[in-house]
């Protein structure tokens, strides 16, 4: 099972430089996403876990914590300190944190 973060917490982290992946697909991280947040695809976790970093946290989002939750609990099994973070992105818009919409250089 997946650990959950609050949204309190990874404000803090995500302001400290905290690793951030969306488990959404493109063209639904294209219209809105965390800023500095890595596209990895849910379908594409598994497969791509060997690109996250081992020596600290790393903090998944999507829409609602859904499909972070899924992708987290991915990622621990194979080793990697993952958190799903709770309310996902809609959570971090409606506290007014920003969105960034488009692929910039984090996305694959």
């Amino acid at each position: 099972m997946a650990r959950e973060t609050t949204q309190e917490a990874f404000t803090t982290a995500s302001a400290d430089g905290g690793f951030v992946i969306d488990a959404w697909e493109p063209d639904e991280y294209a219209s809105g996403h965390v800023p500095g947040a890595r596209l990895m695809p849910l379908h594409s976790v598994s497969a791509r876990c060997g690109e996250l970093p081992t020596d600290r946290p790393v903090f998944v989002i999507c829409a609602s914590g859904n499909r972070s939750r899924t992708a987290a609990g991915r990622m621990n099994s194979r080793g990697i300190d993952a958190y799903s973070v709770s309310g996902g992105t809609g959570a971090w818009a409606r506290a007014g944190d920003p969105i960034e919409a488009g692929h910039h250089e984090h996305a694959a």
